[in-house]
């Protein structure tokens, strides 16, 4: 008996699991022991990693005809590939490998709990109606042979929205490495791992940089939502619990920016406000979906 498309997603997934907790190792041992080539090795895994996620992706897309990130299996896994793409942005800018311990410790908890899913959320199955809408000018485009390949207002909403929480999950991790070499700073603590991490400067410019590139998205993200809520429910705005804590989430990145920018704001005022707008996006992310009811609550 031959596998299938949707095994073959399962096995990409599973090696992609295996290459994340060598990459975590990878950087953790660089971060430890100070081997250039455990840094190597962990930037070299990492886009191994993220690869296949990508395959894990187009396989499932291939097997149902929707964009691939229409479950929560399948937005977990994006949400992995999206916080890998930002950090390797980050490590080739800065050419800092350190913060990889961190970060990738984060993609391997998220795909932990994506293994540990019931098969429910991870199989491939067909959408509700709701979840369905296609442009029609991109299904023409397309033809009738793959117009199922189209995409929609839902499809945007949702890359958007994962796009800013990988650039927010990337901050976070930087956030907390700020926050531990700041207090040995001032406290005056010398250890060979806390002065091993870059400098609270920064720490703190990367934080900054991918909050100011995520907050964009998100609003974008959350436009396109209302114009899909506007399809799928008759109305722009429904004050839906997602709704709410989403924009929520928005206005603590805004302040983020706002108090950086106009209030002269940084280091650990604002190291804190990346924490805590990125336990708002967890609380939306997760909380919402599982603690509230609400009209998302399909999704």
């Amino acid at each position: 008996m031959g596998y299938t498309v949707e095994d073959w997603s399962i096995v990409a997934f599973s090696m992609a699991f295996i290459f994340y907790i060598s990459t975590a190792t990878c950087y953790a041992g660089y971060w430890v022991l100070q081997k250039d080539w455990m840094g190597q090795a962990g930037t070299a895994m990492a886009y191994v990693g993220a690869t296949s996620l990508f395959v894990t992706l187009i396989l499932r897309a291939q097997k149902s005809g929707y964009a691939p990130w229409s479950n929560l299996y399948e937005t977990m896994v994006l949400f992995v590939l999206l916080i890998t793409m930002f950090y390797l942005i980050v490590e080739y800018k800065h050419k800092i490998k350190v913060i990889g311990a961190v970060v990738m410790l984060i993609s391997v908890g998220a795909l932990w709990v994506a293994s540990i899913m019931p098969h429910k959320y991870k199989a491939v199955s067909p959408l509700n109606p709701a979840l369905q809408n296609k442009w029609n000018w991109m299904k023409d485009m397309l033809g009738p042979e793959y117009s199922s390949y189209a995409l929609g207002w839902l499809d945007v909403h949702v890359f958007m929205v994962f796009v800013s929480y990988g650039a927010f999950a990337v901050a976070f991790g930087t956030s907390l490495m700020f926050l531990v070499k700041d207090y040995a700073e001032t406290k005056g603590i010398s250890n060979p791992l806390i002065d091993a991490f870059p400098s609270t400067e920064v720490l703190d410019e990367v934080s900054y940089k991918t909050i100011a590139w995520g907050f964009p998205w998100l609003g974008l993200g959350i436009i396109a939502g209302g114009a899909w809520a506007n399809y799928a429910w008759g109305a722009y705005w429904s004050w839906d619990p997602k709704e709410t804590w989403s924009l929520i989430t928005w206005f603590i990145y805004g302040g983020y920016l706002h108090a950086r920018l106009t209030k002269g704001w940084d280091g650990k005022k604002t190291a804190y406000l990346s924490i805590l707008g990125f336990a708002g996006v967890i609380f939306l992310y997760w909380g919402v979906s599982f603690i509230i009811p609400g009209l998302h609550a399909y999704a």
